[in-house]
């Protein structure tokens, strides 16, 4: 049964991918900082692949021009947002159920 997640869907054009971004890409794409190849998942200044266009938003997952070298909390900050996007921020107080 084929996988309903995109990024699954074509596992070694995913993996030529990755190892095609490791070969070329040194910083994070996000925060500019270096990337430590050498640091595994979990860790959260690890290597990880970030759509720039999320599959969420149509992006394709294995398209070279979609594709950069994040760190993975770089990535989980960014979430689904296009990197020009601003973070969504809680701007009124939240409701009570009874004045104080």
């Amino acid at each position: 049964m084929p996988s309903s997640n995109p990024r699954y869907s074509n596992p070694a054009k995913r993996r030529e991918i990755r190892r095609w971004l490791l070969a070329t890409q040194h910083n994070c794409a996000l925060c500019g900082q270096p990337i430590d190849k050498t640091l595994k998942t979990p860790h959260p200044m690890s290597a990880e692949v970030d759509e720039i266009v999320p599959i969420s938003r149509g992006g394709s997952p294995i398209a070279r021009d979609n594709v950069q070298l994040v760190h993975r909390i770089c990535n989980q900050r960014k979430g689904n947002r296009m990197a020009h996007e601003p973070r969504k921020t809680i701007s009124e107080p939240l409701p009570t159920s009874r004045e104080w």
